[in-house]
């Protein structure tokens, strides 16, 4: 995916979504009631974990991460140690977003591959009044300007899951230096199944813990 490229998408074309609690707000990362399960850990949302990943060597800085109630303060929790992020973090994010992506499909394998088919076609583009970078930003003109690289990476899950959705039943592990969660390394995720007692569907409050029942 080329990263650089600055996109323009007009606004009555496209699904766009800011707020988590509009029609589309499922796409965002800040959404909650799409939780995972990674080495057994609970983790609430995809933006807590994206913002864990950037600290495989600092698991005490993950865990403050994964203890927030909020997918905001997670993020927010993050911003003091970003110095300190992996050495390759501007290198490997991509590839960390759209892993968070599809651990989120297959945790939330109904819901979320429900929404991101009701998208049909269209362009998807998150209305960001400051990112240009993961988003796209309105203009005057009605338009939306950037790069809108989550966009893009939903729009590629969303091809993926038109062509062969049984193909996004598992996600293997990056391949990538130290791609570790609280000490462990992260192994391929498997969609769950019933019978493995794994709960991930309540937004309980409470520190991040192994999820087995």
């Amino acid at each position: 995916m080329s990263e650089t490229q600055i996109r323009t998408y007009q606004t009555k074309d496209v699904v766009r979504f800011r707020k988590t609690a509009e029609e589309f707000g499922g796409l965002s990362n800040m959404a909650p009631g799409f939780p995972v399960v990674v080495l057994g850990y609970r983790v609430r949302t995809s933006e807590a974990l994206y913002q864990a990943c950037r600290f495989p060597h600092m698991p005490e800085v993950q865990q403050m991460i994964l203890n927030e109630g909020s997918p905001m303060t997670a993020k927010m929790r993050s911003k003091p140690y970003r110095k300190d992020s992996r050495p390759d973090w501007e290198d490997v994010r991509v590839k960390v977003m759209k892993w968070c992506l599809r651990v989120k499909l297959v945790y939330n394998w109904r819901k979320f591959s429900e929404l991101l088919l009701s998208t049909g076609d269209r362009p998807i583009v998150e209305d960001s009044r400051k990112d240009s970078y993961w988003g796209a930003m309105p203009q005057e003109d009605d338009t939306l300007n950037g790069q809108n690289v989550l966009g893009r990476l939903l729009m590629d899950l969303r091809n993926r899951l038109q062509e062969d959705p049984e193909a996004l039943r598992s996600v293997p592990p990056l391949q990538i230096r130290n791609f570790c969660l609280l000490g462990e390394a992260i192994p391929m995720i498997a969609a769950p199944q019933r019978h493995e007692g794994i709960c991930v569907q309540s937004d309980q409050e409470g520190p991040a813990q192994r999820a087995f029942l």
